[in-house]
């Protein structure tokens, strides 16, 4: 299974990994482009504080649970959090997901979390 096996995936299942090397896995919407992925996240998830600690994830087609439906890949994932490049994934989500990203987003911004966005590249 490669990444681009699983490009058209509605959803993903990103397993990033504590310090003591145990897996979490959760489920997330990804868009693809050049080859890599992009996730749109809260900077503050532990998703994201497990990504700066250690870039190494797995991922694989899912179901909104997180329930794998490939087999897993291995790769490397790291955090942008340069307004640009999470724009730049806002725009790519978006353009994948269309009017539910944009509810998402407008949900965001009602809650006040409307800039605490990050990307997370996976490759």
């Amino acid at each position: 299974m490669t990444l681009d096996e699983i490009k058209d995936a509605k959803y993903i299942a990103l397993e990033t990994y504590r310090k003591n090397g145990q897996g979490v896995i959760t489920p997330v919407w990804m868009a693809a482009d050049g080859g890599k992925f992009y996730v749109w996240t809260m900077g503050t998830s532990w998703k994201v504080k497990r990504v700066r600690a250690n870039g190494r994830v797995r991922l694989c087609a899912s179901d909104a649970r997180g329930t794998p439906q490939s087999d897993w890949v291995d790769a490397q994932a790291r955090v942008l959090d340069q307004p640009g490049d999470v724009q730049a994934t806002a725009k790519r989500i978006g353009a994948k997901y269309g009017l539910m990203f944009q509810l998402f987003r407008l949900m965001g911004k009602l809650r006040g979390t409307g800039n605490d966005y990050v990307a997370i590249e996976i490759g």
